[in-house]
Formats: C-alpha cells, sequence, structure tokens
C-alpha cells in the first residue's frame, strides 16, 4: 500500500505538473515539470514548516523513503531504455560507430581523472578538504551522459542527424563504462581494497558490457519470432514487456549490465523486429504504447528528480564548488572529447562547431544522482550529492533549453562564414 500511495501522489503531480506546463508555461515537458518541482521543493523547505506543518513531513517522508537508486536503476531506466532505443535506427548507429564506442568508454575514463585532478585543487582553494578518491568518484558518477535527458531533449532539439547520433549512441552505451569505474573507485575509498587489479576491473568490465548486449541479443531475437508468429498486437505488447522486466531480473541473476541489455534489446526489436517481424497494425500499437510509456515515466523522473532537492539538508553550505563543479565538469567534458578527436581516425573529422556540440549536449540527469545516492553516509556524501545536483540541474535546464539555438548559430554562421576549410572535416 505505501508503494502505491507513493506513486500515485507522484502520478498525481506529474500530470498536474505537465498541464500547468502545457497550458501556461511551454517549455520542454521534462523541463518544465522539473522546474515546478525545483519551486516546489523550495517553498516547502522556507514556508512548509510554518503554513502545513503535517503536510510538510509527510512530503519530506515520501521523498526519502522512496529508493531513488533502486527505482531508477533496477526499473524505470529499463523501460525508459527500451523504448529509446526501440526508435534508434542501426544503420545510422553504424555509421557512426567509432565516436559512439571512443566516447562511452575513453571520454568517459578521461573525463573522470580530468574532473578528480583538478577537484582535488579546486577545493582547498574553496576551504574544502576532499580527498582525491573522492574526487575521482564524483568524477566517475558525473561523466557518464544521462540517456533519459539525452533522449528526452534532444528529440525536440534542432540538432545535425549525425551529432544526435554520436550522443544518443554514447548515452545509451556509456553506462556500463561509468557503473563499474563507478563501483570500482566506490569499493577503493570504503575499504582500501588492494586485491583490486586491472585484471579484475578488467573481466568486470567485460562481464558487464559484453554480457549485457549478447543477453540483449538474444532476447531481442527470440521476442521478435515470438512476435511474427502470433502477430496480435496484444500478445506483443505482453511480450515486450516480458523483455524489460524480465530481461531485468536475467541481468541481475548473472550480475551483468541492465541497461545494456535493454538497449540491445530495444535495437534489435525496433530494426530487426520492425522489418521482418511485425505487421503494420502490431508495428503501430507498440510504437504508440512504447511512446507513452516513454512520456509518463519521464514526467515521473523528472519530477523526483525536482524533488530530490529535499534531500540536501543545506544547499547553501556547498554552493561555491558546486558552481566550480559545473565548470569543472564542462571543461573535463571537453578534454573527453577534444584528445579522441585529435587522436583517433574518425572519418570525417570532427569540426569545431561538432566538438562544441558534443560538449553542450552532454546532459546529466537521474543516473547521476542514482548513483550519488549509493555512497554511504559521512563527510562527504552531502557535498557530493550537493555537487551532483548543481551540475544535474545546469545540465538540464541550461543546457537543455539552449542546445537547439546553440546548434542553429553555430552551423548558421558556418555556413555564412564558409568555415568548411578543412577536407574530410565533418560539415
Amino acid at each position: 500500500m505505501e508503494l502505491y500511495y507513493s506513486f500515485s501522489v507522484l502520478i498525481v503531480l506529474a500530470s498536474l505538473f505537465a498541464y500547468i506546463n502545457h497550458r501556461y508555461i511551454k517549455l520542454p515537458s521534462a523541463i518544465g515539470i522539473m522546474l515546478m518541482a525545483i519551486v516546489a521543493s523550495i517553498f516547502i523547505r522556507f514556508a512548509g514548516g510554518t503554513l502545513f506543518p503535517e503536510t510538510t513531513n509527510k512530503i519530506f517522508k515520501l521523498v526519502s523513503e522512496v529508493d531513488f537508486t533502486e527505482v531508477l536503476m533496477g526499473a524505470m531506466l529499463n523501460f525508459l531504455l527500451f523504448a529509446g532505443a526501440v526508435h534508434v535506427k542501426l544503420a545510422d548507429l553504424k555509421e557512426q560507430r567509432l565516436p559512439v564506442l571512443t566516447f562511452s568508454t575513453l571520454s568517459v575514463i578521461l573525463s573522470t581523472f580530468v574532473i578528480g585532478g583538478i577537484l582535488y585543487y579546486v577545493a582547498p582553494l574553496l576551504n574544502i578538504e576532499l580527498p582525491f578518491i573522492y574526487c575521482l568518484l564524483f568524477g566517475a558518477l558525473i561523466s557518464p551522459t544521462d540517456p533519459i535527458a539525452v533522449l528526452g531533449i534532444l528529440r525536440k532539439a534542432n540538432v545535425k542527424k549525425s551529432l544526435e547520433t554520436k550522443i544518443t549512441g554514447e548515452s545509451l552505451f556509456n553506462d556500463g563504462v561509468a557503473v563499474v569505474l563507478f563501483a570500482v573507485i566506490l569499493q577503493v575509498a570504503h575499504t582500501n581494497a588492494s586485491e583490486i587489479s586491472i585484471a579484475s576491473i578488467s573481466w568486470l568490465l567485460a562481464k558487464e558490457v559484453i554480457g549485457g548486449l549478447l543477453l540483449g541479443a538474444i532476447l531481442g531475437i527470440t521476442a521478435s519470432n515470438a512476435i511474427k508468429r502470433i502477430d496480435d498486437y496484444i500478445v506483443s505488447v505482453l511480450i515486450t514487456l516480458s523483455v524489460v522486466m524480465g530481461g531485468y531480473l536475467i541481468a541481475r541473476g548473472f550480475h551483468i549490465s541492465g541497461p545494456l541489455t535493454m538497449v540491445a534489446a530495444g535495437l534489435l526489436m525496433g530494426n530487426y523486429g520492425r522489418k521482418v517481424m511485425m505487421s503494420k497494425v502490431t508495428e503501430d500499437y507498440l510504437t504508440k504504447f512504447w511512446e507513452l510509456i516513454d512520456e509518463i515515466l519521464n514526467a515521473v523522473l523528472f519530477l523526483f528528480i525536482g524533488f530530490e532537492l529535499l534531500l540536501i539538508p543545506d544547499f547553501s553550505m556547498y554552493w561555491q564548488i558546486s558552481v566550480a563543479a559545473i565548470i569543472i565538469v564542462l571543461f573535463a567534458r571537453f578534454i573527453s572529447i577534444w584528445i579522441p578527436s585529435v587522436i583517433v581516425p574518425f572519418n570525417p573529422k570532427l569540426s569545431r562547431a561538432s566538438i562544441t556540440m558534443l560538449v553542450w549536449g552532454a546532459l546529466r540527469g537521474g543516473v547521476s544522482i542514482a548513483l550519488v545516492i549509493t555512497v554511504s553516509n559521512n563527510d562527504y556524501k552531502e557535498l557530493l550529492l550537493e555537487m551532483t545536483y548543481f551540475v544535474v540541474v545546469f545540465s538540464i535546464v541550461i543546457q537543455g533549453l539552449s542546445i537547439g539555438k546553440v546548434s542553429s548559430i553555430l552551423y548558421a554562421g558556418r555556413k555564412m562564414s564558409g568555415d568548411i576549410a578543412n577536407p574530410g572535416e565533418e560539415k
């Protein structure tokens, strides 16, 4: 009953905020809902205790008792990744396979160490002592681009197709690397485990990534063939639901990446299954069903991100280093894109405008918040949580709202100035 009560409150609030945003504010739905939740959180924090103390206590209890990490990483993320991957074309992804592979692996690792190194030297300047291992931990949890934020916002932005594929593909695949990296650094931070080696890390990463992709491929092909044999849209919807829910249970049981399992299954069912195994009627129903699931869960997720502000005891305590973290994360993102663009033989090469878009379009979201919440309570968790929240909100609101305009300005400027002088450079 408690779970039903909590989810009912979230759905009611999400629908109310979505209506107000659509009717009056007219921002992208996810951003509008999150901003209203942030405003509501600020009001509750400063005025709720005086005006309606009993209701305020219930709201604080609701937010604090929901296991955001389990809800997002164990449930919502699987549905959202599958729904997003279903709409990604494998042909586009294949065309951008080298940038996607590079950015989802090498760039995540580079970003983690750049953020950790800079933060370690900047923190003392603001009278904050943060051990290097926790600086690296923050780098690991904030480096991966969030697939939910990226898919939800890029879909409505005026971004070039090749760039959209790069950013979307990276966000779908970088979770496996980031989660393993975060888990290893967290283990070192908590236990100083000397038994951790490059070999053990490599095995863990290979098991997570390869195991997840292989399981997803098996599920996607099996489900597509099952749908072909019955061609009933109701049963087909049930089959796709079983792929997501049952697939997560299998992935969890074998300790492999659930997100990558969903990505692989969604890509296969959205391409192989849709072209070969489904009738037009079944395809239409499945498309609309997963679009609806995507929109509903996105609304609930961004509502929850807004209300996560209530988990920060005093968000004015670390505001200076949190603002600095935003700049550090953007700079690290630039380094993690620029260095691979120099050493990896991309064809075509990345232009300055493309690098700028890859930096500005790298949105952070619920995955980073879910990871930071798993850090055990100690002297540094509140600082890590506040820095993460500042970066996530800035990313979604400022970068998310401006990415379409930045794209238009960059590429309009290139056309006017004729900035396509380098042969083989991406246009």
